[in-house]
């Protein structure tokens, strides 16, 4: 079988920060809107619908600012679901703390721009923040924004987290800063952790493109997917986040990525061969093989199909 980890980075919007707690909640968390919400409960639901199991990464460093409670209301309806949480972070939290950072008034846009030592620090709140707000002990982590470092990795291990997830093969120049290469696509032992790269697909000009759900369509989602199966691949890590079947402004449903994220559930759930995973239930474990990850070839229907979607996607969702 091959598990597919559909990964959720469950976090309130730094950005909305200044609307307070109960309106980020709203529009990051819940994804209320006129026509119903469309966020973590919402893909909670329709995850349980096909018999799916999800992995929460919950950001806690919102909990400067509002508590521990804050974060409880996001664990404590993904435990009840019986989905896995699992430790995210956005150190952008740290600079609207003010006063109420516990680091020296230390910031950093990302994980990786604090030194090895802080950033145990900051881990190790992080997680306990989690536990305290009713999640199990995290066993894995991903970085907000990707930004992880080889100090992340470090750290993580130090403080007693054996998987990370941060290395993106499909995004080129992005924050991350771990010293892996785009070849590096399967789980493999690093800094001491095992690293987790998350999915991709082959572009036309011999490029990745990540396996997100607002960055690909479902079609090229499951293309994939059957394709790491028909390679006794062990698994395929997507990516998703908990206001992300939103428009921009998160306050209008997105009906072309809402349907996107419908078809992929439905999809796994039918697919010979192919199961749901979590950290909690189905570790990963290191590749035997040292050869480069075979990927999903590109092709000029799937690229073409999902251009038009995202073309209309964007002009109908993405002013507003």
């Amino acid at each position: 079988m091959t598990g597919v980890y559909i990964t959720i980075d469950t976090e309130y919007a730094s950005s909305l920060a200044g609307l307070g707690r109960a309106e980020n909640f709203a529009r990051s968390i819940v994804g209320g809107t006129p026509e119903g919400p469309a966020g973590l409960f919402y893909k909670m639901r329709l995850m349980e619908r096909y018999g799916l199991k999800g992995v929460f990464f919950v950001d806690p460093m919102p909990a400067l600012l509002w508590g521990r409670e804050a974060i409880a209301d996001i664990v404590r309806p993904i435990v009840e679901g019986g989905h896995d949480i699992q430790l995210h972070c956005h150190t952008e939290w740290l600079e609207l703390a003010g006063d109420r950072n516990p680091f020296g008034g230390r910031t950093g846009r990302n994980i990786a721009d604090f030194t090895f030592h802080e950033q145990c620090a900051i881990l190790e709140w992080a997680r306990d923040m989690l536990v305290a707000a009713g999640a199990s002990r995290p066993v894995a982590f991903r970085a907000g924004n990707y930004g992880a470092n080889d100090d992340t990795l470090r750290a993580l291990a130090a403080i007693g987290l054996a998987y990370d997830t941060s290395h993106t093969p499909g995004i080129a120049g992005g924050a991350c800063r771990i010293s892996l290469t785009r070849r590096h696509r399967r789980p493999l032992r690093h800094c001491g952790v095992i690293e987790m790269p998350t999915g991709c697909i082959r572009t036309f000009g011999g490029g990745l493109r990540h396996a997100q759900v607002t960055a690909i369509s479902s079609r090229e989602m499951l293309a994939a997917i059957r394709h790491a199966r028909d390679h006794n691949l062990s698994s395929f890590t997507l990516v998703s986040h908990s206001f992300e079947l939103l428009c921009r402004a998160r306050m209008r449903v997105n009906a072309i990525v809402r349907r996107r994220f419908e078809t992929l559930c439905r999809g796994i759930a039918d697919m010979p061969g192919v199961t749901s995973a979590t950290y909690a239930d189905n570790p990963p474990v290191p590749s035997p093989s040292a050869s480069v990850r075979p990927v999903l070839p590109a092709s000029r229907m799937r690229t073409g199909m999902r251009l038009a979607e995202q073309f209309i996607s964007n002009s109908l969702y993405g002013a507003r």
